[in-house]
């Protein structure tokens, strides 16, 4: 289906064209019809399909020409993090250009006090759309600088992810001041049993989509190197050393192994950005502006970016340590293959880490390539078909008899680019 196919103003669709946005990806076809129609709204869409436009595009066709109050708070949308909040309102600016007088204001964690104050000022001269973390938006209602009472829609985005931050109180707490006749529209990757408690807390008759449940994208080139943690360094190096890669994201488990790697991969060379949450909000905007203008060529991270950064043409994400939670294996190579194009995920899998790549090949239904290790890195570790416990064992560095016996196998394989389509994100 096609922009134009849908029942949006002329204005909105003139801000498409200009942004080359042509077609509508599934999520959009399916959702903003229900939108546009009033339904309240479960969506079930991972990152990179398109969900932010799906609610954005209806809701500023209603408060563009619907009868909603030009001094009041009329849309609330909630963000787990402030780089997912200042994504959102970026869109707002590009989909909103021609529209008359719908105004948005991001209010996040983070910053000093100046960026308080000015986050309360816009709030109290009532700006359309609010877009916020959790916590941020309570201390300014604690604070008495925003009233609820009037918004017409009320949005969650990546609720699943603010669940697991914590923030299902908050969550609550916000619901509470607002009035029962609003629209609520609710994205998650997953449907956990906490999602489904909170939808049928602060939704009413809920429509249903759902678009490719916890599913990497087809276009992705998923490999295993199965190794000791001794030899992860080692491959990386062998792995960035593509000159055709200008663009990586490398994830790490914990803030500390980000700035261990950062300080290392440096040292060899490479350019890199290390994003963690013990940056100040200033630091991470830097950081985030250098990667995507490419003057940062990789960006070594936490799962802080893992969800909800709009970068349509990261080539390759390394998965430094596994994933214990399948879902965020997902999440995390789903930065890589947007908008049609080609990407390439390596994770780096110890014997330990072993019955969590079962549990990943579980979920996505597919068995991920484990080729031998690039040349100079040693020999992989074979693991027995019976080692999906996750019992430790403690085999030799390079090798050893047992469970774990050096063994080559397999193949490596490469992907390439791939060119984009025109669809908004």
């Amino acid at each position: 289906m096609y922009f134009d196919e849908l029942n949006i103003s002329d204005e909105l669709l003139d801000a498409l064209d200009a942004m080359n946005f042509e077609e509508c990806t599934p999520i959009q076809e399916q959702a903003i019809p229900k939108i546009l129609e009033g339904h309240d709204l479960m969506g079930i869409a991972q990152t990179g399909t398109g969900k932010t436009a799906a609610y954005l595009l209806p809701v500023l066709d209603e408060l563009s020409h619907g009868d909603y109050p030009k001094d009041s708070v009329n849309c609330i949308i909630m963000s787990p993090t402030r780089e997912l909040a200042q994504q959102i309102d970026q869109q707002v600016e590009g989909f909103a250009y021609y529209l008359d007088g719908v105004s948005s204001v991001a209010v996040y964690g983070g910053n000093d006090g100046i960026r308080f104050e000015q986050e309360r000022k816009g709030l109290e001269l009532g700006a359309d759309i609010i877009i916020a973390t959790p916590g941020r938006l309570i201390s300014h209602l604690n604070g008495g600088h925003i009233d609820l009472k009037k918004v017409s829609f009320f949005i969650l985005d990546e609720a699943d992810r603010m669940l697991d931050m914590g923030f299902y109180d908050d969550i609550m707490k916000i619901t509470s001041y607002l009035s029962e006749n609003r629209q609520t529209i609710m994205f998650s990757a997953t449907m956990p049993d906490n999602i489904l408690k909170l939808a049928q807390n602060i939704l009413h008759n809920p429509v249903e989509v759902k678009i490719a449940v916890s599913k990497p994208a087809e276009k992705i080139q998923q490999i295993a190197y199965v190794c000791y943690e001794g030899m992860k360094d080692r491959i990386v190096e062998k792995v960035l050393s593509d000159e055709s890669l200008d663009r990586v994201i490398l994830f790490a488990s914990s803030k500390m192994k980000v700035k261990e790697l950062s300080i290392t991969l440096k040292r060899k060379g490479y350019n890199v950005g290390a994003m963690h949450s013990d940056l100040e909000q200033r630091e991470r905007e830097e950081i985030m502006l250098g990667f995507k203008n490419r003057r940062i060529r990789i960006l070594i991270a936490t799962d802080i970016v893992s969800r909800g950064i709009d970068i349509d043409d990261i080539q390759m994400v390394i998965n430094y340590d596994t994933p214990r939670d399948p879902e965020d294996y997902v999440h995390r190579i789903g930065r890589t293959a947007r908008a049609n194009r080609d990407g390439q995920a390596v994770t780096l899998v110890t014997p330990r880490d072993w019955h969590h790549l079962l549990k990943i090949e579980k979920l996505i239904e597919k068995e991920i390539p484990k080729p031998d290790l690039p040349e100079g890195c040693g020999e992989k570790p074979e693991i027995s078909k019976n080692a999906s416990s996750g019992r430790r064992h403690t085999p030799g560095r390079h090798g050893g008899k047992g469970r774990y016996n050096s063994k080559r196998r397999g193949g490596k394989g490469k992907g390439h680019k791939g060119a984009s389509n025109n669809r908004p994100q």
